[in-house]
């Protein structure tokens, strides 16, 4: 199987919401099969000299029970998505739909479903079997179950603080996934220019496919292609990027090297909007959309823009630790074949604080809750890492000036508060 075809059968199915409730039906046609043929009947009396037209008239109300989960559960979940993505951003409906408690409680109620109609289809006057009917009675029991639980996920896993923190954990994982390794003062980071490739030729391979945005890469097989051609491979486009057909895709030094155009568009996937599958920035986008819409008159909502720093908080003191070199893969003789452009610490900076710092002009709480961030990671983080910062405490600061005339105000905006408002600053951080 080729890398495009594994990583979109992996992105189906880790994002697939219809793909587990389908699997479960299945499972529970296969599952009340396997106990008819494989479990001997106990033959409990209860069962066995009970009436028949009334244990199927059981399986009707539960069968019929269970599709009312289902349709209620779905019809729930479409109508907190809709009016979450409204309030928070609609980058959250994919992200929703792939969360497992949402699989995991639908396949539930479709695996009782499906084995209580296997019951009730092999319960008759000449054959019935206990276990098996005890069994759909147990699944349905535990749908109930499960379906309390699946109304409490879905009430309280859309609140933003969730979403935040989710966002901020797939944001980590993506980090890990692009960066590596730690920072290291003693090294110096790159800011676009490889050394190894200033001034050889090269040749530019082209888009060949439909046109979208840039979601990932096969870094591996890109630098197996390049060591197998004896050549080196440049990325030009960055994840995230939106790629039109025809468009540079990469270059290859030198430009006699054996690669050609569609192994090159074999390795790298494309789709219609981005993941955080290998795009860190990402997941700094949807928390300042979520700080973003908070913060518009149409919300003012802005004690939720605060919560959105404290994850963009979270982010920047992660990303602060990490190495954010461009990335480049060698291979085992330290010869380089694969570089792929990524986001510097400046560009990280500048998306995480920028648009939150003009939406939040005259809001006391964000201008304070920013101060306090960029105050905190100035403290915390490695002196390099400290000029952006300061940068943007500059710009805070004028901020501030422009939108509040009142002096006794301008002081109040201009000090630090990790709540925002009703925090005290002078407490320390040790």
């Amino acid at each position: 199987m080729s890398w495009l075809a594994r990583y979109r059968l992996h992105e189906f199915v880790r994002t697939s919401f219809w793909l587990f409730p389908s699997l479960a039906l299945l499972a529970a046609w296969l599952t009340g099969k396997l106990v008819l043929w494989l479990v001997p009947d106990p033959h409990w009396p209860r069962f066995d000299q009970g009436d028949v037209e009334g244990m199927r008239a059981s399986m009707a109300a539960f069968a019929s029970s269970m599709l009312t989960f289902m349709v209620y559960a779905v019809s729930a979940l479409l109508l907190a998505v809709q009016l979450a993505s409204g309030q928070i951003t609609p980058r959250i409906i994919r992200m929703t739909f792939s969360r497992w408690e949402m699989k995991v409680a639908a396949s539930v109620f479709v695996f009782a479903f499906g084995i209580t109609m296997v019951a009730m289809a092999n319960t008759t006057d000449q054959s019935r079997h206990a276990g098996l009917i005890i069994l759909a009675i147990a699944g349905n029991i535990s749908a109930i179950a499960v379906f309390f639980w699946f109304v409490e996920e879905v009430g309280l896993g859309l609140r933003p603080v969730t979403i935040l923190q989710k966002v901020f954990a797939d944001g980590k994982d993506a980090m890990d996934s692009v960066y590596q390794g730690a920072f290291d003062p003693a090294r110096s980071e790159s800011r676009g220019t490889i050394d190894e490739l200033v001034g050889l030729p090269s040749r530019v391979v082209g888009r060949t496919g439909p046109s979208g945005t840039f979601l990932a890469f096969g870094s591996r097989e890109l630098a197996a292609l390049a060591t197998k051609a004896g050549c080196t491979i440049e990325l030009i486009p960055q994840i995230g990027d939106f790629v039109s057909t025809g468009d540079p895709l990469a270059r290859i030094y030198p430009p006699e090297g054996r690669v050609s155009e569609g192994s090159i568009n074999a390795l790298v996937a494309f789709g219609p909007e981005r993941t955080m599958r290998q795009d860190p920035m990402f997941a700094f986008r949807i928390v300042v959309d979520v700080a973003s819409r908070a913060l518009s008159p149409a919300v003012n909502d802005p004690t939720t823009a605060v919560l959105a720093i404290d994850q963009i908080h979270r982010l920047l003191r992660y990303a602060g630790q990490k190495n954010l070199d461009n990335a480049r893969v060698y291979d085992r003789s330290n010869a380089l074949r694969l570089v792929f452009p990524t986001p510097d610490w400046d560009d990280i900076v500048d998306l995480a604080v920028t648009e939150v710092r003009q939406y939040g002009a005259s809001s006391m709480q964000v201008v304070r809750r920013l101060r306090a961030m960029l105050e905190h990671l100035v403290d915390r983080l490695p002196a390099a890492r400290t000029p952006p910062l300061q940068s943007e405490l500059a710009l805070l600061e004028q901020t501030v000036a422009r939108s509040f005339p009142e002096l006794e105000d301008r002081r109040r905006a201009n000090t630090g508060d990790l709540q925002g408002l009703g925090g005290s600053s002078s407490r320390s951080d040790d």
